[in-house]
């Protein structure tokens, strides 16, 4: 096999993300929406209907071994985080003049990291009525304007050096620790499998993966030990229901060569890899006395977020519902910078969210 595909293999760059989406008067939607992100699909879900985090991956329950209450501490927080967001789609209105109709405050953050050079770096920016509004530069860490009305903010925000060194923290450790621990929970969770298939005696072969994760794997046919390239189709990796992948690697061969075929799976992260032999008593068919399942071949399955960015933020402190007032900001930027006294130390699975503050009058 050529290095360059075992280089490949081996590297693969994973994500974390948080998307935070804030809105007004959108018909059927909720007022605030919080959804988790590692690599390409989703990990959990809160909204302020249901008021609840909730995992969207059965891998994910694996981190209440570390934190019985983490999903308890999540909820606590993203329900802090919708009052903050609330305050902030108030203020932002306010600052470009404007009233009633659809609004909407968005913010995207989260870390990725290279998973062969150990290489991290972080985002965090923030977007209002689909523009651009502050991004940070986090390898300045300082705040940057997009937009005339985000002058003051960023001002504002690039004075609190302390909150701006907490941050530099969460993207170059907290972050990329906890996106470790989630690839980790995955990759030990989903149980591979791997099958030969075959509709009829003079149809093609298939060798068909399930269940791994993360999608950066590779498989293709040998013969006498040397790579396929001829009478071979390599079929694209592919999701699953539960948040795994799968695929596939089809064989056009003579019958009489059966002995001198192989199939080899390939998962990054794994050292071993995983040979099938190809052997006609192992082969799942829909013909003869072996029939294959409807069940055998996954249905697929790619399910679309519609969301491009979100927020995270500490706790435990009661926060005022009714119309913001100075006095307002000021509590929720006490809770903006509180610190969370958490034996479990989930409190670096999101960061702390900030206050978009008024100029004063």
């Amino acid at each position: 096999h050529d290095d360059t595909s075992l280089l490949l293999l081996g590297s693969k760059m994973h994500s974390l993300k948080m998307f935070y989406t804030a809105s007004s008067e959108v018909t059927n939607f909720p007022e605030f929406v919080i959804v988790g992100m590692v690599d390409d699909f989703q990990i959990d879900y809160y909204d302020s209907n249901t008021k609840r985090v909730e995992p969207r991956q059965d891998w994910m329950n694996k981190v209440t071994d570390d934190d019985a209450d983490f999903w308890e501490w999540l909820t606590e927080r993203a329900v802090v985080a919708q009052h903050v967001f609330k305050v902030n789609l108030d203020n932002l209105k306010r600052r470009f003049n404007q009233t009633g109709g659809v609004h909407i405050v968005q913010v995207m953050y989260g870390c990725e990291w290279d998973d062969e050079t150990g290489d991290v770096n972080g985002y965090d920016q923030y977007g209002y009525d689909g523009e651009d509004f502050i991004v940070l530069d986090t390898k300045t860490m300082t705040w940057v304007a997009a937009q005339q009305q985000a002058v003051f903010i960023k001002q504002e925000w690039n004075k609190d050096k302390a909150e701006l060194e907490d941050l530099k923290n969460y993207y170059t450790k907290e972050c990329p620790d906890w996106l470790k621990k989630y690839v980790n929970y995955g990759r030990s969770s989903l149980m591979r499998t791997m099958s030969l298939l075959q509709k009829t005696p003079s149809s093609r072969v298939t060798c068909h993966a399930t269940g791994f994760y993360p999608n950066r794997a590779m498989m293709f046919w040998r013969k006498d030990g040397e790579e396929l390239h001829e009478d071979v189709d390599n079929g694209e990796i592919l999701p699953n229901h539960d948040g795994s992948f799968q695929i596939s690697a089809d064989l056009q061969l003579p019958s009489d060569d059966w002995g001198k075929y192989d199939c080899v799976f390939q998962l990054s992260g794994v050292k071993e890899d995983i040979v099938t032999k190809l052997d006609k008593r192992e082969i799942k068919t829909n013909y003869g006395k072996t029939s294959m399942r409807s069940d055998e071949r996954e249905d697929l399955t790619v399910t679309v977020v519609s969301f491009f960015w979100t927020i995270p933020f500490p706790v435990n402190q009661v926060l005022p519902t009714s119309t913001p007032t100075s006095n307002s900001h000021e509590a929720l930027n006490g809770v903006s910078r509180s610190a969370i006294n958490n034996p479990g130390g989930v409190e670096g699975v999101w960061r702390r969210e900030r206050v978009c503050s008024l100029e004063p009058v």
